[in-house]
């Protein structure tokens, strides 16, 4: 089967503005209603990462891995892992995607927390609901039920292994590939990222990771940032002249973790004076089009929690043929 043929079996909900929910529901704890306060800055400050400088520990400090035979301690299985994600964050959108794409919403469990955010750090409001598995109601809770006094940063995505009751990572490059290679056995087979084209979509993250994943939020007020992200579209556009996709003639991998930030591109309203419309590179917009039009991405896709603009942004509803 192919990426395409999988993609449009998933439901993507009625209209592409409504919010989709995960369909996986298992072990769910039932009656949950625990919510943290509104966010306040005023009483509680603005988040900062609390973060010894001599620390060596990465950014990311969760990077337990799932593997097929359980060799890293953590067993692909069904059932047994949560995702804890946020509809805003582009990271956390490439886990959701490859859940999507490998048909493992079943297998993989899906929670949102709160789109905004004080000192405590994301937090589970009754925007999306309690957090379903362990009643938390703050994100920090998980880091802290793993390494009591957590110092690190609090992010979505974050992996969480119910038979272990701990994080198991919030690095959202393996959490991703991991996702997308070791749960064989109940996947779709769809082959996001194939190891003939691992070394490729390396490659391409080395560029397009600092250059448009790291530079669509500061482009607007860098020019700098912005000079190179342009330069990386118009490069991404030449190459996709004739490609549907980035490499392999297939989506993999390198396309979720692109596409995610072309469809926060000129996000905010004063992105708009300061931006090229992505629609100056024909290429690279009839791709990020195209991939809207699969389910699976519209279903991870809810444009209000990111964009100032509109529901949807000007032009990836026309692409719908709406």
């Amino acid at each position: 089967m192919t990426v395409s043929q999988t993609a449009s079996a998933i439901h993507a909900g009625p209209t592409s503005t409504a919010r989709p929910t995960s369909t996986a529901r298992l072990n769910i704890t039932a009656g949950l209603t625990g919510y943290a306060t509104p966010t306040d800055v005023d009483t509680y400050g603005a988040y900062t990462i609390r973060r010894d400088p001599a620390d060596p520990r990465p950014l990311y400090r969760f990077t337990g891995r799932i593997t097929a035979d359980g060799s890293s301690g953590y067993r692909a299985e069904p059932g047994r892992y949560h995702i804890y994600s946020g509809w805003f964050c582009p990271w956390a959108q490439r886990i959701t995607l490859q859940i999507a794409l490998n048909a493992l919403e079943d297998l993989v469990s899906v929670s949102y927390v709160d789109n905004s955010r004080d000192a405590r750090g994301w937090a589970f409001r009754e925007t999306y609901g309690p957090d379903p598995v362990n009643g938390f109601t703050l994100l920090r809770d998980a880091y802290e039920a793993t390494e009591p006094g957590f110092d690190g940063h609090v992010s979505v995505p974050t992996l969480w292994d119910r038979e272990t009751r701990q994080v198991v990572s919030n690095d959202f490059i393996t959490l991703g590939i991991d996702l997308a290679t070791r749960f064989g056995e109940w996947s779709n087979d769809a082959g996001t990222y194939p190891e003939h084209l691992r070394a490729e979509i390396t490659e391409l993250d080395s560029w397009i990771g600092p250059a448009v994943n790291r530079g669509v939020h500061q482009a607007a007020h860098d020019k700098t940032v912005r000079a190179t992200l342009l330069d990386a579209f118009a490069r991404l556009d030449g190459r996709l002249a004739d490609a549907r996709y980035l490499v392999g003639r297939q989506l993999t991998e390198a396309d979720v973790r692109l596409w995610v930030s072309l469809v926060r591109y000129r996000g905010r309203t004063r992105d708009l004076d300061r931006l090229p419309p992505l629609s100056d590179y024909p290429n690279l917009w009839a791709y990020a089009r195209h991939l809207y039009q699969l389910p699976a991405f519209q279903a991870t896709t809810d444009f209000t929690t990111f964009s100032e603009v509109a529901a949807v942004l000007p032009g990836w509803d026309t692409a719908l043929g709406r």
